[in-house]
């Protein structure tokens, strides 16, 4: 009995050695692959903006951080796959069955480690996201608001520094110098009445490269006098010439500007569990107050207009000489049905647009709840994830026995795509109410949980799921009956 718990100790740190690694290895390159695709789609963001390399770092590792929920089942995934796939290939899964060692004893080793990457995964995604979250949705916003460098292109009117137009025809390799300078003045805000006219420049930046000086040479500084009464009819402007004149740019404009965290920080991805239930209930809170106040406002405008409405007929009852006809309408001069009509009218078109507001309105605040609560139940199934994907890689890699990054990695790939495709539809659809926020968040583990179940069913009974020639066997035998 003490050799085969020594045996089976030994094999338990076999496996898990084989696993770490390569789950070591899938989690960083799905991490990359996730950063790859981030770049890709804030590319034009970046380009051309001279943002320091400190930043840029600083905005690649928080968002790193926000993708460890997608990339850890994904690794835990592969990584399964992998690990039982090599050992079913090389044979190392047979002869650990055929010593009496279960399927299942083989797995419980890397049950409990994704047990513990769920935990992991857990307080992760409760207590290190919001931060990771709120870091970098304020970062992204400095740098994708942040103003391109300075680079005056040739022939073309650059608006790139506020209250000026630039136009020059040709520059040097170098581009500090510039030939047939144009420069409209509008730092005044009556349009282009300042022009300058040169025949070469050369721009400079200052030590503290807040300013950019433009020293500009043989050339013109036309005025237009609009201020003359008559300046429209005779057109009058001031023409002055010079050898040599310096025009200063104001460059703090293409500074990155740091915006505050705080505007962020009440956003439901930067909250933990804790704080997200307090929302969700200041919210449920708000919302039941804001629908009674309405309900009252509405009553108190139909109660206003039923009471002007029966003063009104009160008034025409009383009139008891008259003979009246129906519709009402026949009984009043031409002038006055007009204006009857004309008001019911507008009573009615102001109604209809105060219940549309208050209607559009009431939706985004059901909706801003239904997404906080969409974002508490994502932080367990994070978790509930890990667990899930290793009980479909594991038995799965147990049952195609293939290794390497070749066949595990378009089934993992398969596997992963229907879960966050059903994760995605699901969170979108209950997010406009046409789902209720639990089954929207949990849809895709609900769907994926049977095919976990199954697949470890068929591993650990030893079923041949995926042997060509059991199903070869299997439709040869139906093709026979059915012939008999």
């Amino acid at each position: 009995m003490q050799f085969i718990c020594s045996i089976l100790k030994k094999l338990n740190i076999y496996i898990i050695k084989q696993y770490i690694g390569t789950f070591i290895f899938t989690f960083f390159v799905a991490i990359f692959i996730l950063l790859m695709q981030f770049l890709w789609t804030w590319v034009d963001e970046f380009i051309g903006k001279g943002v320091e390399f400190a930043v840029m770092f600083k905005l690649l590792f928080y968002t790193s951080v926000t993708f460890v929920p997608m990339a850890l089942p994904l690794a835990i995934l592969l990584s399964s796959l992998m690990c039982f796939g090599n050992l079913g290939e090389y044979y190392e899964l047979v002869a650990m069955k055929a010593s009496g060692i279960s399927t299942w004893k083989v797995m419980r080793p890397l049950l409990y480690f994704s047990l513990t990457m769920s935990v992991l995964g857990f307080f992760f995604s409760n207590n290190v996201m919001p931060f990771a979250n709120l870091k970098m949705q304020s970062t992204l916003y400095d740098v994708s608001h942040k103003k391109m460098t300075l680079e005056i292109p040739e022939g073309v009117f650059y608006r790139g520094i506020d209250k000026y137009v630039i136009k020059v025809a040709k520059k040097s390799k170098d581009g500090n110098w510039m030939y047939d300078v144009m420069i409209y003045d509008h730092t005044d805000g009556k349009g282009n009445v300042k022009v300058t006219v040169a025949d070469s420049g050369y721009m400079a930046m200052t030590p503290s490269q807040h300013e950019m000086i433009f020293t500009l040479y043989d050339g013109y500084n036309y005025n237009e006098m609009i201020d003359d009464k008559d300046y429209r009819t005779r057109r009058p402007f001031q023409k002055m010439s010079f050898k040599r004149q310096l025009v200063s740019f104001d460059m703090s404009q293409f500074d990155m500007k740091h915006m505050s965290e705080d505007a962020f920080k009440k956003h439901q991805t930067m909250l933990n569990i804790s704080q997200l239930n307090t929302a969700i209930d200041s919210l449920n809170i708000a919302y039941q107050e804001k629908t009674e106040n309405n309900n009252k406002a509405l009553i108190n405008r139909l109660t206003y207009l039923a009471a002007a409405s029966a003063k009104n007929n009160n008034e025409v009852n009383n009139d008891a000489s008259r003979t009246f006809q129906w519709p009402l309408l026949n009984n009043m001069a031409e002038k006055d049905r007009q204006a009857v009509v004309s008001m019911a009218l507008a009573n009615a078109s102001n109604m209809k647009e105060n219940v549309s507001v208050i209607s559009n309105n009431m939706k985004r605040d059901r909706i801003n709840i239904r997404k906080h609560e969409q974002v508490l139940n994502q932080k367990f199934t994070l978790s509930v994830a890990c667990i899930l994907f290793f009980f479909i890689g594991a038995p799965l890699g147990a049952i195609i026995r293939k290794g390497g990054l070749g066949m595990p990695v378009v089934v993992s790939v398969v596997f992963f795509v229907i879960y966050y495709v059903i994760t995605i539809i699901g969170e979108r659809v209950a997010v406009n109410g046409d789902m209720s926020v639990f089954l929207g968040a949990w849809i895709s583990s609900i769907v994926l949980f049977p095919i976990g179940i199954f697949l470890t069913f068929k591993a650990t009974t030893d079923a041949a799921l995926l042997d060509a020639e059991s199903w070869k066997k299997f439709f040869t035998k139906r093709k026979k009956s059915t012939e008999i």
